[in-house]
């Protein structure tokens, strides 16, 4: 195995442990702290000087696209600060290639994370449906779980040549 290789596994193992951190804050908190962005983009350097000058250059670009969208999502009070920052900072390690998909399946685990969290406390769920949606619906979803979870399922597919179904070429 290339020296290449061990390297971006190393930062692989890293990076799926600062996610899985920003995880365990969001469910306990609410909250991603800055540390664990910061960590998440710390660790996006050495993954970029092992791919190459030309991939970090649309990395860069996602990461940058990932963040005007995520600013104006916050601005529209539909995501909180630190989901904003988790989401531009793993979108670094996809490019601007990957990130439809890294939304795609950030967008498919937050809806089943938000299922089963409606799913946990049926009492709840008829309550914000007999109030149309206009009741409290409680603490939220921690979609940080989904955005890290996303991020460490397309991370590791990478770097095992997997091919997630929604995420197959179209045919030509």
């Amino acid at each position: 195995m290339p020296l290449t290789d061990i390297g971006r596994w190393a930062v692989a193992i890293l990076v799926t442990g600062a996610l899985a951190w920003a995880s365990f804050t969001d469910i306990r908190d609410r909250k991603i702290r800055n540390v664990t962005v910061l960590v998440v983009m710390a660790l996006f350097v050495p993954w970029a000087v092992l791919g190459g000058a030309g991939a970090a250059l649309s990395d860069l670009e996602a990461g940058a696209l990932a963040l005007l969208v995520c600013v104006a999502l916050y601005a529209g009070r539909m995501v909180g600060a630190g989901d904003a920052k988790l989401f531009a900072a793993v979108s670094l390690f996809f490019g601007l290639p990957g990130l439809a998909g890294l939304a795609m399946t950030t967008a498919l685990l937050g809806g089943a994370l938000a299922g089963l969290i409606l799913a946990a406390n049926p009492r709840r769920t008829m309550v914000l449906v007999a109030m149309r949606g206009k009741g409290a619906a409680g603490r939220g979803v921690p979609y940080g779980v989904a955005i890290a979870l996303a991020g460490t399922v397309l991370l590791w597919n990478g770097l095992l040549h997997a091919q997630l179904p929604w995420l197959a070429p179209l045919p030509r």
